[in-house]
C-alpha cells in the first residue's frame, strides 16, 4: 500500500529524514514512535505529498503523491494532531466532505454518535470554535466515513478524554484487517491491542522496525 524507498529530506545542511526504506501493507496496524525532532512529522508530510523529498521516492497504491497528489490521497484518510483553523461551519465542512469524497452525511453523523458527539446540535457552529475534542471527533468521523484503504492518525487521541479515547479505539477494532492503520503516537499502551508493528525513529532514521503480537 505504501512503499518508501531511500527517502531523505534535507533542510539546509540538516537531514530531517535519512534513507528511509519501508513497505506498509493493507492488513497492518503500525505505530511510528520517536522523540520530538526524530523525523515523524516530516515522514508523514512526505507520504501525504506535502514535502518533496531531497532523495528517494514514495508510492501510495503505486501512485507518486508528488506527481498525482489527489490520486494518491484518494486512498488516504488523515487526522492531524492539530485540527486546522477551518472557517466553515460544522455542517459546511461535512457538506464539503460529502461532495469532495462521495461520503454520505448520515454515515459521518453516525460515526460522530459512536464517538458520543451529537454533531447535529453543532451544525451551525464554526469548526474552529468547537472544542478540541469535538474537532477531533468530527475529523476522525470524516476520515473513517471516507472508507479509504489507509488511515493515518497523528496523535488522534490527544484532545480526547478517557471515555472518548475508549470509544475511538473501539471504533477502530473492526477496521484492523481491512485497512492499513498508521498511528503517530506516544500512547502505545492504549492502542497496543490494535498494533501489529512498531517503527521507532531517531535523528531522521528508522532505527527499529519490529512485528508485534
Amino acid at each position: 500500500m505504501i512503499e518508501i524507498k531511500n527517502l531523505s529530506k534535507k533542510f539546509g545542511s540538516h537531514f530531517s529524514l535519512q534513507d528511509i526504506n519501508l513497505c506498509l501493507e493493507k492488513d497492518e496496524s503500525v505505530i511510528i514512535m520517536g522523540q520530538n525532532g526524530a523525523g515523524k512529522t516530516t515522514l508523514i508530510r512526505s507520504v501525504l505529498g506535502e514535502q518533496i523529498p531531497t532523495f528517494g521516492s514514495v508510492r501510495i497504491a503505486g501512485i507518486d503523491p508528488f506527481k498525482d497528489r489527489s490520486g494518491a490521497l484518494s486512498h488516504v484518510g488523515f487526522v492531524p494532531q492539530l485540527p486546522p483553523p477551518i472557517k466553515l461551519s460544522a455542517k459546511e465542512l461535512i457538506r464539503y466532505a460529502v461532495v469532495s469524497s462521495g461520503i454520505e452525511e448520515a454515515r459521518i453523523v453516525s460515526i460522530c454518535e459512536e464517538l458520543e458527539l451529537d454533531i447535529k446540535e453543532h451544525f451551525k457552529k464554526l469548526f474552529f470554535k468547537l472544542s478540541g475534542g469535538m474537532k477531533q471527533k468530527l475529523l476522525i468521523s470524516i476520515a473513517i466515513a471516507k472508507e479509504p484503504d489507509i488511515l493515518i492518525f497523528d496523535e488522534p487521541a490527544a484532545n480526547l478524554d478517557a471515555k472518548g479515547r475508549e470509544s475511538f479505539y473501539k471504533l477502530l477494532q473492526p477496521l484492523q484487517k481491512k485497512r492499513l492503520l498508521i498511528f503517530v503516537s506516544h500512547r502505545m499502551e492504549e492502542i497496543k491491542s490494535l498494533l501489529t508493528r512498531k517503527i521507532e525513529m531517531d535523528l531522521g532514521k528508522a532505527v527499529n522496525d519490529e512485528k508485534l503480537g
